[in-house]
């Protein structure tokens, strides 16, 4: 089994897993965008990248095709991984800014700006339906067609295919067909409503108060429903005399 070292934690990985398996496993977060478990890896929209090596030997690859080896060396969140990965989401915003799925990656990594010109393209080219119909619904009914600026996503010849089962898996796993909500700026092509998209609660209270009941805008509703449920049965409960 290959040992390595990402973000300086020492790993002794299982043989054929990728950079994002390993990733994943330590608890260290790395956006995704064409990936899906249960898919077969791609690395088409580059989100994922990761820089390995060091000096002047370092550069980027994509986390979810690049298996670990040896000796390997990961850095997950450098200058140049961040930026990088700034750029690809507002490249991601230029072609479908009414993507739910794109404007949450924008605001949850602080992408408040998009510089290049604005396409509103109905397909983003992640190839999510694809793998989705050939891997999981065993259909292929569906496939990239042409190449460059004219490649896009269909059956065949545009004549209808038989071995579509109307499923609608194609659909349920499209980023681009999860709108967004009509948010206070929902005609730019970044909106940035939901900033917050991690838990900004504190874990213990202490003399903090959290002011939502129940609180909304965390992942601790529960928690704290649970510490108000135990703090009234106590002051509700006789008195031993």
């Amino acid at each position: 089994m290959p040992n390595i070292r990402i973000d300086g934690i020492d790993f002794e990985a299982e043989e054929g897993w990728t950079i994002l398996e390993v990733a994943k496993f330590l608890g260290i977060e790395i956006p995704t965008f064409c990936h899906h478990d249960g898919l077969s890896e791609w690395g088409g929209c580059r989100l994922c990248v990761v820089e390995i090596g060091e000096g002047e030997n370092a550069k980027l690859v994509t986390s979810c095709t690049y298996p670990v080896e040896e000796g390997l060396i990961v850095r997950t969140d450098t200058e140049r991984v961040i930026r990088t990965r700034k750029m690809v989401i507002e490249l991601l915003l230029a072609s479908s800014p009414m993507s739910k799925t794109i404007q949450d990656l924008a605001s949850k990594y602080d992408v408040h700006q998009q510089r290049f010109k604005q396409e509103f393209e109905e397909c983003i080219m992640c190839g999510l339906c694809t793998r989705m119909c050939e891997e999981q619904m065993m259909a292929k009914a569906i496939g990239f067609r042409g190449r460059g600026q004219n490649r896009s996503i269909g059956t065949p010849f545009d004549i209808t295919s038989e071995e579509c089962r109307r499923c609608g898996a194609c659909m349920y796993i499209c980023p681009i067909c999860m709108a967004r909500c009509q948010g206070p700026q929902e005609e730019s092509p970044l909106c940035n409503a939901c900033l917050n998209l991690s838990p900004p609660c504190v874990e213990t209270y202490g003399q903090k108060m959290c002011y939502m009941d129940p609180c909304v805008a965390c992942e601790l509703a529960g928690p704290y429903r649970k510490d108000k449920q135990r703090k009234e049965k106590e002051e509700s409960a006789p008195v031993a005399r």
